[in-house]
């Protein structure tokens, strides 16, 4: 939506005022290899995308803040003495928690009138929260001249999301968010917090994604089974409190250790975490050297363990990813994000985009009785100020 249309929109809901309208933007995310190793405090490498959430954001004199989104009817008009509290309207609740941040750390906040705008579809996986979290963040960061360091406003957004909202999600999202750059990929160490935008040089290729519409009813319970699992697995592997987490395990020293695990079960989620990790220090490899075939094999093993060894993809990802890999010009696909539904990530020849969208999409709704979306996105930078 282009940013004239969108403050009309803001001032046919909150009038007209001398105060000026600020506009933010921060994108959404694809994690394009390095799935469920964040809260292994392993590798990571996702990439922001050219479509996110738009945020239009004014003063008042007024002792409330006043929440509407173009997404939904639901809206919140929140007192400032009732800032800290959880609200009724599910979605208020992202920019709360982040305004619950800024207020702990001291700075005041006075009236606001906000309107988010999402282009990122909901539920696809594609951190539509961690979006709306940082557009936030990075708002009242810049009208409040609170100098807050960004590392600092996406940490405080993780947190947002853990305490207020009540979601125990990993750094990686906010991360990605907040620090992204365009035409490159971050490679994140999810330990350590330490770093690097790697030159996603696509040339001939481009992503796609490609949205199941499969609801993830089972990903948040899954998600926290695994996660007890991989704590499960460093008990076997470190009797001794060598390592604090299992991404501090290397392939080589996995095969040595494994034979101390004695539940099948537990040895596939543990050979997933730290193959997976292999997997993404040889794709930044890849994509220095410009091996964009190399970098799309790996993202099908990718998908193929989060298949085999941590059960995290289901019959509709399965599908759309073996539709997707019978098409020439397919580098490479795999699933992204917590799993059971969701989005694939796919790296294609441009040439074959209407071949893709077309075969794949025929044969997975034969399969599966869903209509699929297609998305094609650029890459982009982290979250900013518009104008």
């Amino acid at each position: 939506m282009e940013i004239n249309t969108l403050k009309e929109k803001f001032l046919n809901i909150f009038g007209r005022d001398s105060e000026k309208i600020y506009v933010f933007f921060a994108p959404g995310r694809v994690n394009l290899i390095g799935e469920h190793t964040d809260y292994n405090g392993g590798y990571v490498l996702p990439c922001a995308l050219s479509f996110g959430t738009y945020l239009l954001i004014r003063k008042t004199g007024k002792d409330e803040i006043r929440l509407r989104t173009t997404n939904f009817d639901a809206k919140a008009d929140i007192p400032l003495k009732d800032m800290q509290e959880k609200h009724t309207v599910q979605w208020a609740n992202y920019p709360l928690g982040v305004m619950d941040q800024f207020m702990k750390t001291g700075i005041s906040l006075t009236g606001l009138e906000m309107l988010f705008s999402g282009e990122i579809p909901y539920g696809a996986g594609l951190s539509s929260s961690a979006s709306v979290e940082m557009v936030t963040a990075v708002a009242l960061n810049d009208i409040f001249a609170a100098g807050i360091d960004r590392i600092d406003l996406i940490k405080m957004s993780q947190k947002a999301e853990n305490e207020f909202v009540g979601v125990n999600c990993g750094i990686m999202d906010q991360f990605a968010v907040g620090k992204a750059k365009k035409d490159h990929a971050m490679f994140l160490d999810c330990n350590t917090l330490d770093y690097e935008q790697v030159p996603l040089n696509l040339g001939d290729y481009r992503l796609v994604i490609a949205n199941t519409n499969k609801k993830r009813g089972l990903a948040d319970s899954k998600y926290n089974e695994r996660v007890q699992e991989c704590a499960q697995a460093l008990a076997y592997l470190n009797p001794d409190n060598k390592f604090k987490n299992m991404s501090d395990i290397d392939l080589q020293l996995f095969d040595e250790l494994k034979k101390n695990i004695p539940e099948q079960r537990i040895l596939q989620r543990a050979r997933h975490v730290i193959s997976e990790n292999n997997r993404v220090l040889k794709s930044v490899e890849a994509l220095r050297a410009g091996d964009l075939e190399s970098f799309g094999m790996l993202m099908k093993m990718s998908h193929d363990s989060l298949r085999d060894d941590y059960e995290v993809t289901g019959p509709e990802l399965d599908v759309m990813v073996s539709e997707a890999c019978k098409i020439d010009g397919v580098a490479g696909a795999r699933m992204t994000g917590a799993g059971f539904g969701g989005c694939t990530v796919n790296l294609m020849h441009r040439d074959q985009t209407n071949e893709f969208t077309s075969r794949v999409g025929t044969a997975y709704l034969k399969k599966t009785g869903l209509e699929p979306g297609f998305y094609f996105p650029e890459t982009a930078d982290g979250a900013h100020h518009v104008c």
